[in-house]
């Protein structure tokens, strides 16, 4: 398994619970990770009764046509911005059956960093139907995978905070 994978299985457990006791469905809206997020809750036995669907969002245009996040949002703040996993996460939210979503957007490396966001930088964001918005800036350092991982354990753990 790759890194944090069975560390990421038991918080996806303890996340479709916590849901599943809410009557909530989750989905997620991934740029840097790929989709992992999704995998790593649909690998968890009986996650169709909480885990709804995952928009893997990678490009800009993607961010835009799936999620409907606002070119000048992309071109003012960039794609790794609060403000984009802001709107990805409120497009999520529009586009399914989920009473929760997550969204990552992210530098995960090896490349493609600046001096003002460098690689390991992740936004992160959360939207709920009772109106909750949550978004925050992560650093995670590693390797690509370590990012990606981290990224995703933050996530969920925000799902865990908000279903609580």
């Amino acid at each position: 398994m790759n890194y944090g994978d069975h560390a990421l299985y038991r918080l996806a457990e303890e996340t479709g619970k916590a849901l599943l006791q809410r009557g909530f469905r989750l989905a997620t809206a991934e740029s840097c990770t790929g989709g992992w997020a999704g995998m790593i809750m649909t690998a968890v036995p009986g996650s169709s009764a909480w885990y709804d669907r995952g928009f893997i969002t990678y490009t800009n245009e993607a961010k835009q046509e799936m999620l409907g996040v606002a070119a000048a949002t992309l071109e003012r703040w960039g794609a790794v911005s609060e403000a984009t996993a802001g709107e990805m996460a409120q497009g999520a939210l529009r586009q399914s059956h989920a009473n929760i979503v997550l969204a990552i957007s992210g530098i995960a490396g090896p490349s493609g960093g600046t001096p003002q966001k460098p690689v390991g930088t992740v936004c992160l964001a959360w939207a709920a139907t009772d109106g909750s918005r949550l978004a925050t800036t992560c650093r995670f350092d590693g390797d690509r995978q370590e990012v990606r991982a981290r990224a995703i354990a933050a996530a969920l753990r925000g799902v865990l905070e908000l279903v609580s």
